[in-house]
């Protein structure tokens, strides 16, 4: 059977959601992002493989903190470890050096406070509807009984618009929908963070600008904590509001930036644009790329403004601002 068409979603509203939301976060999450620290920690991590012929280091001694409800994007070139990474902090490999710990403790193994949504089609079971799908890890967990399950189903397939794709199968399904379903299923879990690589990269350029839109709209209503692996610098400005540049090989932090002040209508202007191009020079000649086109002075005070500020990076005079480049030693 051919694919159905992706019905369209409602758009996210500028300010979130008119009603009260359904913030998931448990009370052990809520009370540490009230003591102030972060949610997870990411300490000195390095990653090794093994061959028969030597050892092979993914990443060295890579530090950085999450905070409940960030946005957090890891971005690099193809064999930096980003995704390595991830697979760590899912619970899925084990550090060679370092220490990953979620809520202080350390990450010793999987967990169903880590939901991992992958960029391969294949990771619905083909043989479960939407709807057994979304229920089957609740249940496979011991999360919550049957009826809660159907509940948190049908409640986000209704968020993620396939409601009335609920008895139907993976095949029948486009690729933007099979990526829908899997994060309908993996916000049904309720994590206490969302991992998600590169989950847009196999779509068209039309469905991932959709889904990526989709996708700030959901934050917008249950602002869960989110890790986001892209190797596209443009993504990482849209989705993210905080991104964490990594050189290759190994993989080190090169720089953090604060990324807050972009968005999906951020894109075309020329702060978003400046700011690409020295994210560009951080990744790949390890220095910022220098203009050359004159940018449009913005209004005083306007979104503008502040993203052109940190486009053009840390001011000199005391008293003016943190800095928005952190650059890693």
């Amino acid at each position: 059977m051919a694919p159905l068409d992706s019905p369209p979603l409602p758009p996210a509203r500028p300010g979130g959601p008119a009603g009260p939301t359904r913030a998931y976060a448990s009370t052990r999450t809520r009370r540490h992002a009230r003591a102030g620290g972060p949610l997870l920690q990411v300490d000195g991590v390095s990653i090794d493989y093994r061959t028969h012929e030597r050892v092979v280091r993914a990443t060295h001694r890579v530090s950085f903190d999450v905070h409940a409800g960030d946005r957090f994007v890891l971005l690099g070139a193809s064999g930096c470890g980003k995704s390595t990474l991830l697979k760590a902090v899912a619970g899925f490999i084990a550090p060679s050096e370092g220490e990953i710990r979620l809520q202080g403790r350390t990450v010793t193994q999987p967990g169903p406070d880590r939901v991992v949504v992958f960029q391969e089609f294949d990771q619905l079971p083909p043989w479960k509807t939407v709807r057994e799908n979304v229920a089957f890890p609740l249940l496979a967990s011991r999360t919550c009984g049957r009826a809660e399950a159907a509940e948190r189903a049908a409640l986000y397939l209704e968020k993620v618009g396939l409601s009335r794709f609920a008895d139907v199968h993976p095949h029948q399904l486009s690729g933007g929908m099979k990526q829908r379903v899997a994060i309908a299923r993996a916000l049904a879990m309720q994590p206490q963070v969302l991992l998600m690589d590169e989950p847009f990269a196999a779509l068209d350029a039309l469905t991932r600008r959709r889904m990526q839109e989709e996708l700030l709209g959901l934050w917008d209503e249950f602002r869960f904590t989110l890790i986001f692996v892209t190797h596209s610098i443009e993504e990482a400005l849209v989705v993210g509001n905080r991104i964490a540049i990594l050189s290759p090989h190994p993989g080190r932090l090169r720089a953090e930036i604060n990324s807050h002040a972009f968005g999906l209508h951020s894109l075309g202007g020329s702060a978003f644009q400046a700011t690409a191009r020295r994210i560009y020079g951080l990744l790949f000649e390890g220095q910022d790329t220098p203009s050359t086109e004159p940018a449009a002075t913005p209004v005083p005070g306007s979104v503008e403004a502040d993203a052109a500020a940190l486009a053009r990076g840390p001011r000199t005079a005391a008293g003016h601002g943190a800095l928005p480049f952190r650059i890693s030693v």
